[in-house]
């Protein structure tokens, strides 16, 4: 206990805690191959986890794809969903000649509210 003892100790210096009888968690590294700048990077998960298709490229923070074997992973981006516009979302419930009506609509009633608030009349 005498070469245990907390003398002299540093706040956060250096743990008393030893690495006996530790059991680490099975682990794989895996591989991701950027396009843009033809770079690897290697990332290490548990064993037990799968890994991601992507990831970011550490040297220029593009998309990198998972490598299986020696060859990069084919992405299949089919069913991503391409997002919609406030317009496209109005196009849905309302056709071309309606929204026009509208539009006419609420331009008159700012046109005559516009006359009736007249400065210094």
């Amino acid at each position: 206990m005498a070469d245990r003892s907390l003398r002299g100790m540093r706040l956060g210096g250096q743990s008393l805690q030893s690495e006996e009888g530790v059991v680490f968690s099975p682990r794989m590294t895996h591989t991701y191959l950027c396009s843009t700048c033809g770079k690897e990077t290697e990332m290490v998960f548990s064993a037990e986890a799968e890994a991601p298709e992507t990831w970011e490229c550490k040297f220029c923070s593009n998309e990198a794809v998972l490598m299986i074997g020696s060859e990069p992973m084919v992405l299949d981006r089919a069913e991503a969903k391409v997002p919609r516009s406030h317009w496209d979302m109005l196009l849905e419930r309302r056709t071309r000649p309606e929204l026009e009506e509208l539009l006419q609509e609420r331009l008159d009633y700012l046109r005559a509210r516009r006359g009736q608030h007249k400065i210094g009349a």
